[in-house]
């Protein structure tokens, strides 16, 4: 693999600045601890600055949709209008003031609960697609605990089932969680291998 100075200058500034962090998480060294603290707040910082460099970005990409009158610029002049907005009354009334939190509860919460009605009904779908095409032990247990978990959460006046309630709450919160946390267990285990790699200069996110 060729290498140039200007990659061997990145890999080195990274590994250095990886490992002073992940030594403050175990040794307690006040310097240390201080220099840490420094590596993180910049780290803070420059997530603020690509934030703001992201947002200016999505402003321009669609005003120039605008302008040169693409197709669907009525969305991307909604977009901008409601940037305009929100960033406008975030920066002068602050974002706990009333019309922040009109805006969040109006306007956000309303958006986000037909996006997730929207994704109820795809995946609903798919189920369906899934269980007409392919159909194995994992495709019935599968549609069959969706079919169930949905039944089970109508109620109906002075009508239960024995043992309904228990069988929900089991699969709610201890089956589903078991899997929740064991697909956390292979994001951390997944960030972890990439982050020694990246400590090691195999994988250099940060330019070549």
């Amino acid at each position: 693999m060729k290498l140039s100075i200007k990659s061997s200058v990145f890999a080195s500034i990274a590994i250095v600045a990886g490992i002073i962090v992940l030594l403050g998480y175990f040794v307690k060294v006040p310097a240390l601890l201080d220099l840490r603290a420094i590596l993180l707040q910049w780290a803070l910082i420059l997530t603020a600055v690509a934030l703001i460099i992201g947002l200016i970005n999505l402003f321009r990409v669609h005003l120039r949709r605008i302008i040169s009158g693409e197709k669907g610029k009525v969305f991307s002049l909604t977009l901008l209008i409601s940037l305009v907005i929100s960033l406008v009354i975030s920066s002068l009334f602050g974002l706990t003031s009333a019309s922040s939190l009109w805006i969040y509860n109006f306007v956000i919460v309303p958006i986000e609960a037909s996006l997730m009605a929207i994704l109820s009904v795809v995946l609903v779908y798919a189920a369906a697609r899934l269980f007409y095409k392919r159909v194995s032990p994992f495709t019935l247990i599968f549609v069959g605990t969706a079919v169930f978990m949905l039944i089970s959460t109508f109620t109906l006046p002075d009508f239960e089932i024995p043992g309904l309630m228990s069988l929900r709450v089991l699969i709610s919160r201890v089956l589903s969680v078991a899997g929740a946390r064991g697909i956390l267990l292979g994001v951390a285990l997944g960030t972890i291998a990439t982050g020694l790699r990246i400590l090691m200069g195999a994988d250099r996110p940060y330019g070549e």
